[in-house]
């Protein structure tokens, strides 16, 4: 079976390292010291603060906290993405307004923000989905002009720029998840709250340790990344240009043997470096996705649009006509792509997929 993540050879190639890592934490026994890595990463995105959480849907989910979102309180987003963009919202008091996307880029819309938007919206969370990014200046300039947050939700954009201009550094406040589907991952995923503003920076701190100050003075959360996840995301962030510069290169592969048949390839903005988290393709309609992805080690991202899921059925809630939205959930297909696949399972995947629309047997 071919793996769609890879990170059990990853493991395999860096054993020893991760061995010593854990043997210096744990003789060290300073198993919540991650100081040095926000640090680190902060400036390798280009960020004045990078706090290190549990998971990317806390440093979500604590960048509305941040921002006073809550009851009331209204967020524009998309309606194709993973469920912890708009779940977050909810967790916060306030109403998800679920926005149409672009379909060439599965991005939110411009369009669709404008339509959605009334004097309770207080926040915009702007998802780099799989990997790729688009120009943004238009939607910062709408949030500056109507006094709202940008929220960067960059869980999947690491290591992706737009003419030089990092992911992670475009919102008020930015996430990235470690997740074991994500282009690097921690031990037990993790994720990281990133902004300029020093009273955000405090703020997010004090919550993911229940709120403490000097004594417990705000109600906060149980939030930590481990020194051992940290230094597992270290390691494997030293790999983090080798490796995407090898999924573009298998990217590229995939194009040459897909670029005449009847699937739509993954958009690629011209300025941009694409970390290509995940290669998505659209196929021609449902039943032709699902007859190809049971011929193939794929997956679906995402198979239904965010207010489908029946948890909206009593949650409050607002929505576009979401058309692009349903039809990328209705037709997106993931293929492998990480640095650990090989020449012939790259070669078996395209070769899968050919025949599907040739029907050569």
């Amino acid at each position: 079976m071919i793996p769609y993540e890879g990170w059990d050879r990853e493991y395999q190639e860096n054993r020893e390292k991760y061995l010593e890592l854990f043997d210096a934490i744990m003789c060290k026994n300073k198993c919540e010291d991650i100081e040095w890595f926000e640090q680190k990463f902060a400036d390798y995105i280009g960020r004045k603060h990078a706090v290190g959480v549990a998971n990317a849907t806390d440093a979500l989910f604590f960048s509305l906290l941040a921002h006073g979102i809550g009851p009331g309180d209204e967020v524009l987003v998309a309606d194709f993405s993973w469920i912890s963009t708009s779940s977050c919202i909810s967790m916060a008091g306030a109403t998800p307004v679920f926005c149409d996307i672009d379909i060439d880029s599965y991005h939110i819309s411009l369009d669709s923000i404008k339509r959605m938007y009334s004097p309770r919206v207080k926040a915009l969370i702007y998802t780099h989905l799989f990997g790729n990014m688009t120009d943004t200046t238009e939607i910062e300039q709408f949030c500056k002009e109507k006094g709202i947050a940008l929220i960067e939700d960059a869980a999947q954009s690491l290591g992706s720029s737009l003419n030089d201009r990092k992911a992670g550094t475009i919102g008020d406040s930015s996430s990235f998840s470690f997740n074991t589907n994500k282009v690097i991952a921690g031990i037990n995923g993790g994720g990281v709250y990133l902004t300029d503003n020093n009273e955000l920076a405090d703020y997010v701190k004090q919550i993911r340790k229940h709120g403490k100050s000097k004594d417990f003075e705000i109600l906060g959360y149980n939030s930590k990344m481990y020194a051992l996840n940290a230094g597992v995301i270290d390691i494997r962030m030293q790999s983090l240009l080798a490796n995407q510069k090898t999924r573009q290169q298998i990217a590229d592969e995939y194009k040459l043997f897909f670029e005449d048949l009847p699937v739509v390839l993954p958009p690629v903005t011209a300025g941009a470096d694409h970390n290509y988290h995940k290669y998505v393709i659209r196929c021609r309609n449902k039943q032709d996705r699902k007859q190809l992805k049971n011929s193939i080690a794929a997956s679906i991202h995402y198979e239904i649009p965010l207010s489908s899921n029946s948890m909206y059925e009593k949650i409050e809630h607002r929505k576009d006509n979401c058309e692009n939205s349903q039809q990328a959930s209705d037709t997106v297909l993931s293929l492998p792509v990480h640095a650990w696949l090989r020449d012939q399972e790259i070669k078996q995947i395209a070769t899968l997929v050919t025949k599907h629309y040739t029907g050569l047997k």
